[in-house]
């Protein structure tokens, strides 16, 4: 099967080197980060296409689902591969999706919105608009090597959220272009509301080819560090900045020890014992952040200006889920979990997580706006793993208490936090994907047989 795969897709794109099928390159293009969680680490690792294929235009995508959808094939769309959940692993062998080469940046408009195509790089999209007097408002901690349509398909947020939201949120994903996985693919055209079938669908519901994307006018930033005696301390200094509309800030994010132990590269910026504070904060505010810091008990450790995604220290690197990949390189035990606690309970929130769970949980908070521009303590605490019952009782308590938990340990759509309730995502499977051939597994909730034509 896969050489009569590969020799039809030599025939579907323009040159037939596009068409991959090395064991390694397969293997390689099969998996992204899913082994952050132990769970999912057993489930997937066999996991692998059978052929790869990298188009590098909308002609060629809509020729591929054509002959893989008169074949039945499965086809499995790859962005970078730099998610956590097992986005891109083919449940089902088939081809693989790599639109790396779909990577050209057309154009920054006038107000500040980028069309593009889904494999450019986020950090490429963060320097080149720089240039231009724009900036990306929120990407991942894999900001190099994240690709814009990856994280559109699989992402929801990160450093500029705690000012500009999520990617739901706010009007960032102005429109897409998506190719549909019907016995007829086509291009369809989402904007406004209707971007939301397709966002955070892990590509179980089309192929995303050409995206306009909203910046944000660009800031001069500079990141520090201050460290705190208590996690309380810097907790509440985190919070104040996140919340009060006065400050200009990117990142604000607070680590409690001894996760900064965990920060070896950066290990000047860290205290022993120490809760650690990072903000990405405007210049302009350097000073009046400094004199914040010291009256509410800390001592700023760093303070250097960010320069673009090659700032070295780039200390994004160590927040959002990076952090959890710095825990686990210093103890392999550790795993992670992803919550959202309640801004004004979360104190108790901590208190009873604590008393339950003493040092299994370590927190980790990522201030974020919501979809109602109220800002909320995100969370990607470290966790400690044992067993896979320990975890989802750990899990269960988190949303007993009132801890929101988006499950990163499955490999499915509707547990991992970012399902809509009103179901446009299945829906929109239904529709442009009634053969269930676009990453089958992922949508559990989709079946066949309720399609209606």
């Amino acid at each position: 099967m896969p050489d009569s795969l590969a020799a039809g897709l030599s025939e579907v794109v323009a040159d037939a080197a596009r068409v991959l099928t090395a064991p390694a390159v397969l293997d390689r293009l099969s998996h992204d980060f899913y082994w952050y969680s132990p769970v999912l680490r057993p489930k997937l690792v066999g996991k692998k296409g059978d052929v790869a294929v990298q188009p590098v235009n909308v002609d060629e995508v809509l020729g591929v689902l054509r002959f893989a959808g008169e074949r039945g094939v499965p086809v499995t769309i790859r962005g970078a591969g730099t998610g956590n959940y097992g986005q891109c692993v083919p449940l089902e062998g088939g081809i693989i999706l790599d639109l790396s080469l779909m990577d050209q940046l057309e154009q920054i408009t006038p107000d500040g919105v980028a069309v593009c195509q889904p494999g450019l790089r986020l950090g490429a999209l963060e320097t080149e608009a720089r240039k231009r007097g724009w900036e990306l408002r929120m990407y991942p901690s894999t900001l190099v090597k994240a690709s814009v349509g990856g994280f559109l398909a699989g992402g929801s947020g990160g450093i500029g959220s705690v000012s500009h939201g999520g990617l739901r949120d706010f009007d960032t994903v102005r429109a897409f272009e998506v190719v549909t996985m019907e016995e007829k693919p086509r291009v369809v055209l989402h904007e406004g509301a209707a971007v939301h079938e397709i966002l955070h669908a892990w590509g179980t519901n089309g192929v995303l080819t050409r995206i306009w994307f909203a910046l944000a006018p660009a800031v001069e930033w500079t990141q520090m560090t201050a460290a705190f005696e208590t996690y309380d301390q810097g907790f509440s200094f985190t919070e104040s900045i996140a919340v009060n509309p006065v400050w200009t800030k990117r990142l604000a994010t607070v680590f409690e020890w001894p996760i900064p132990f965990f920060f070896t590269p950066v290990k000047q910026v860290v205290r022993a014992d120490k809760t650690l504070a990072l903000v990405m904060i405007a210049t302009a505010q350097v000073e009046a952040l400094r004199a914040a810091a010291l009256a509410a008990g800390g001592e700023v450790t760093f303070a250097g200006a960010y320069e673009g995604p090659r700032t070295q220290p780039l200390l994004s690197d160590y927040t959002w889920n990076h952090t959890t990949l710095w825990a686990m390189k210093a103890d392999p035990a550790y795993t992670y979990l992803q919550c959202g606690f309640s801004p004004t309970e979360c104190r108790d929130q901590f208190r009873l997580l604590r008393e339950r769970y003493g040092q299994e949980i370590l927190f980790h908070i990522e201030f974020m706006k919501n979809g109602d521009g109220v800002v909320v303590p995100g969370a990607i605490p470290v966790v400690r793993f044992t067993t896979e019952e320990r975890l989802n009782d750990m899990i269960a308590y988190c949303r007993s208490i009132g801890v929101f938990v988006a499950n990163p340990h499955v490999n499915y759509l509707e547990d991992g936090g970012r399902f809509r309730p009103d179901n446009i995502q299945l829906l929109a499977k239904q529709k442009y994907d009634p053969r269930g051939l676009l990453n089958p597994g992922k949508m559990i909730s989709f079946r066949k047989q309720a399609v209606t034509r």
